[in-house]
């Protein structure tokens, strides 16, 4: 099999000089558009593991500590126990535009409902917060801390045991909010297709650097990168951050678009919806090294994982299901 080559860059970073200062100096045209996934082709391979009835599913997430799946269907979450198979499903104000999943409750941006909200996995009870302005991700720094990205303001606002504080401004389609380990916060903003880092005391913006083509998923790794697909130019990418610097450009074909990271196995998780696959790459290493191609259901737009066990859970975003894998 070819052997393909990565390529390390260190970018010089853009100031915007003798630019008007309404110009954002990573914008490159003025009709920005979000990359999204490709329409899947029908099957031609049997999924593996074993698949799941499920409404279409625009988002995923786990957490260990209940051990509940959580597939976002519109306005409605689907919350499944892992070990039983029970399913109770909850009622959203609105679609949630993100999930996130940590010590028994979910995180989720409601920007259509200008809320965010918290539910609690045991007792399936959810306990909203106003934010205006399309709250479309949001992310817990500490205790009392909760950052959130705005769709309509487009800014970030930190929030402190919910009253509105500092205020980052002049993105121009925040998306998703990403936390190193060392507490350094970044914004991945998918109409400019980059990455900027942000100064959640001061509300005071980095040296931000473009994200590749049309950047539509980001996580962290237990190394402080930010790993983030680029659907639109096929290649996952790895920044170093402090500073943030380019370091891995990984060619993925296939249009990827979901991403998990398994922090035990160091395995990057990919999941390609022009071929109906999930990828894993090995990334503890100088390069990427592909260790699993697995066969999925049909528009596998998202995936999310049990850190303990391993398991996958890939979930359609046209009605085929989710899917169990051990790999």
């Amino acid at each position: 099999m070819r052997r393909l080559v990565i390529t390390c860059l260190t970018l010089t970073l853009l100031t915007g000089c003798g630019m008007d200062d309404n110009t954002d100096p990573l914008q490159v045209t003025d009709n920005l558009t979000t990359a999204t996934p490709a329409t899947a082709p029908p099957a031609s391979t049997p999924p593996a593991g074993t698949v799941h009835p499920a409404p279409p599913t625009q988002h995923t997430a786990y957490d260990p500590d209940t051990h509940t799946l959580v597939l976002a269907a519109g306005t409605q979450l689907h919350l499944i126990d892992t070990t039983t198979g029970a399913q109770r499903t909850l009622d959203l104000p609105a679609a949630p535009a993100r999930l996130r999943a940590q010590t028994g409750q979910v995180l989720a941006a409601l920007p259509d409902a200008d809320q965010i909200t918290r539910i609690d996995l045991r007792t399936t009870t959810a306990h909203p917060t106003p934010v205006p302005g399309a709250p479309v991700d949001a992310l817990d720094l500490d205790p009392h801390r909760t950052a959130v990205a705005l769709r309509d303001t487009a800014t970030v606002t930190i929030l402190t045991d919910g009253t509105p504080g500092t205020t980052t401004e002049k993105f121009e389609g925040p998306a998703q909010l990403l936390l190193t380990q060392a507490g350094q916060l970044h914004l991945l903003d998918t109409l400019t297709t980059a990455i900027t880092p942000i100064n959640p005391d001061t509300g005071e913006k980095g040296a931000g650097l473009r994200a590749g083509q049309g950047a539509t998923n980001a996580t962290t790794d237990r190394y402080g990168r930010l790993l983030t697909i680029d659907t639109r130019g096929q290649a996952l990418l790895a920044f170093s951050t402090n500073p943030l610097v380019l370091k891995q450009r990984y060619p993925v074909p296939g249009t990827p678009y979901g991403l998990a990271y398994d922090p035990t196995t160091d395995t990057a998780w990919i999941t390609l919806t022009a071929t109906n696959e999930l990828v894993g790459y090995d990334i503890a290493g100088g390069e990427p090294r592909e260790t699993h191609r697995i066969p999925t259901i049909t528009q596998p737009n998202s995936v999310t994982l049990d850190p303990e066990t391993h398991t996958l859970y890939i979930a359609s975003a046209n009605g085929a299901g989710y899917q169990v894998v051990k790999p």
